[in-house]
């Protein structure tokens, strides 16, 4: 049978506030691009080769889907229970294990560099979402979502508090730069990496935590920028204008999709998908197309935008 057709414009983009009706295209859809997993997550896109990654976390890989040929294949299998990926500013893909509980670098050969395993003799506890600043340093959430069952990765014990970390750019000192979050999650710079904003899915209410970045990598003036209310935010990314985009979920179908909040936490959007969104990063040619990882699909959509870097 022949697929549905599209209909313009989509009526899943929902406008809650005029202000999103310039980022809304009227002649774009969602549509979806793949399926077939158990829990998707960590987008990343590779404009070079036009491609698109995300991890499958029970199911163990890192899944790939070609621009070109609209085909998805395994990029890696196994994946050490891969959840957050980004891409670093040389293009190398830095990626969260839960498995081994450490963060990653693919070099260019597809071998593998350990950035980040242990702090202070501590085991990691399962390193969730992370993002890349201009100066090259390296800043990911450790929560201990990846060690507490046997599906998003192995039942192990916690030996270090639920923290953000930074790892440096040059030396590849790892230090603590918040551990005031119950449940650190998604995270993501704003355009000018003035602030940065961190998901704290275990607060309750769950909430977005913004912090001032100072100098030397250093964070300063943490309070929470919004609350979630209902919804359940997990992985966002910011952009050109500094609005959040955010997975969302949980709860009633209503709430699953993204939810789109200006630089001050105030709602404007929606984009109502058929399954909670778990992350998304922003790809394409002109970096105008908005990628969900999306529970068991993979769903995109053209909007009158663009990601900003580091996502």
């Amino acid at each position: 049978m022949p697929e549905a057709k599209l209909r313009y414009p989509d009526p899943a983009v929902r406008v809650l506030d005029r202000a999103f009706e310039k980022y809304r295209n009227p002649l774009a859809a969602v549509e979806c691009i793949a399926e077939g997993g158990r829990w998707l997550e960590g987008p990343v896109w590779f404009g070079d080769g036009r491609y698109l990654l995300w991890s499958d976390i029970p199911n163990d890989r890192i899944l790939r889907w070609s621009e070109q040929s609209r085909q998805v294949e395994v990029f890696r299998q196994p994946s050490n229970h891969a959840n957050g990926n980004t891409r670093d500013r040389q293009g190398r893909l830095v990626t969260c294990e839960h498995g081994t509980r450490r963060v990653t670098r693919t070099e260019y050969d597809g071998s593998l560099t350990v950035l980040a395993d242990s702090y202070r003799g501590k085991r990691l506890n399962s390193p969730n979402d992370v993002v890349v600043r201009s100066d090259g340093s390296i800043w990911f959430t450790d929560p201990s979502f990846g060690i507490e069952n046997n599906y998003l990765g192995a039942v192990s014990p916690q030996e270090l508090p639920a923290s953000v970390y930074r790892i440096d750019g040059v030396t590849g000192e790892l230090t603590v730069v918040a551990d005031d979050l119950a449940g650190p999650n998604g995270l993501a710079f704003s355009p000018d990496e003035s602030r940065l904003y961190v998901i704290d899915s275990r607060a309750q209410p769950r909430h977005f935590r913004v912090y001032d970045v100072a100098d030397r990598g250093r964070l300063a003036n943490g309070r929470v920028m919004l609350e979630a209310g209902e919804g359940t935010p997990d992985g966002f990314r910011v952009d050109v204008d500094g609005n959040l985009w955010c997975g969302w979920g949980m709860g009633s179908a209503e709430l699953d999709g993204v939810r789109v909040f200006t630089a001050e936490g105030q709602p404007i959007g929606h984009i109502s998908l058929p399954e909670r969104c778990a992350n998304l990063c922003f790809g394409g040619l002109r970096r105008n197309r908005l990628f969900m990882a999306s529970s068991t699909s993979v769903y995109s959509l053209y909007v009158n935008t663009q990601g900003a870097a580091g996502g």
